[in-house]
């Protein structure tokens, strides 16, 4: 089975700085003959807080001939406890409204591929434990096929035991919780995008891959972190065993956040500034 990943599109009506690496993205997918396209989050630029935000990329993803699977990111449902829009019923209902469900499970010859709401994690409330108990349920009743993951966030950034990185992986707590599942099952592929690198690793038996984000890169205003800045998507194959291609899609265009996040978020600039 082929997969396309692409994440982190950042798409927008009202913002429309990274809308042009939407045609050559296009054009790529589809002369790929993939089976499926998985889309890891961060679709649009204020989805959480905007009904035509969704509506007009969900308008985009339709433009696709293969069928697409869609997890949010935290730009299209909010982020944790304490940020400027933290997840809620009003989000979440907005994203399953107009995009879809927010998790999801698909089976195939050998496989299920399991798309997961990492925003939900962090929060220790009934929204996160029902999914948890969703997400066991799910691998439980594998019937002996072997497991994909897909979320927004990935595991860790560093190191499997790290502490809290914030803003940018799934808090230790929850964390762990994934590790024991996984650890308890046959999941050979973990997908994530949100951090605006491209890397390739691995955690014990379990492939880990960040997919490059469709719309920009970073460059000063955040950390190093491994992999590449680049813009692209994944291909991952999937057979007796996993293997994932990052590739730098043609004619796309790799924006520097750092230089329109005044006019793309212009609320992160002022949090900064307060810092």
């Amino acid at each position: 089975m082929k997969i396309i990943q692409i994440t982190d599109t950042h798409f927008s009506p009202e913002k429309p700085h990274f809308n042009g690496n939407w045609a050559p993205l296009l054009d790529w997918i589809e002369a790929q003959k993939a089976d499926l396209i998985v889309h890891t989050g961060d679709l649009t630029v204020d989805g959480a807080d905007k009904d035509h935000d969704i509506s007009f990329c969900m308008d985009l993803m339709r433009q696709v001939s293969t069928p697409m699977l869609i997890v949010p990111g935290n730009h299209d449902v909010g982020h944790l406890p304490g940020s400027d829009q933290p997840v809620n019923a009003e989000r979440l209902q907005r994203w399953r409204a107009l995009a879809g469900d927010d998790r999801w499970v698909a089976d195939t010859k050998g496989w299920r591929l399991v798309g997961l709401n990492s925003l939900l994690l962090g929060h220790e409330d009934e929204e996160e434990e029902t999914q948890f108990e969703w997400l066991r349920t799910a691998f439980e009743e594998r019937n002996g096929r072997r497991l994909a993951l897909f979320a927004h966030k990935p595991l860790f950034v560093d190191d499997p035991l790290e502490g809290d990185t914030g803003y940018w992986s799934i808090r230790p707590k929850q964390r762990q919780r994934l590790f024991d599942l996984i650890a308890a099952h046959d999941v050979p592929l973990f997908a994530s995008g949100h951090l605006h690198w491209a890397w390739q690793g691995r955690f014990d038996n379990t492939a880990l891959v960040w997919g490059p984000s469709a719309a920009f890169v970073i460059d000063k205003m955040e950390r190093e972190m491994p992999g590449e800045r680049l813009v692209g998507a994944v291909v991952h194959t999937l057979g007796n065993d996993v293997g994932s291609e990052i590739v730098a899609v043609p004619g796309m265009t790799a924006h520097v956040l750092d230089e329109v996040v005044h006019e793309v978020y212009p609320k992160a600039v002022k949090k900064e500034a307060a810092e």
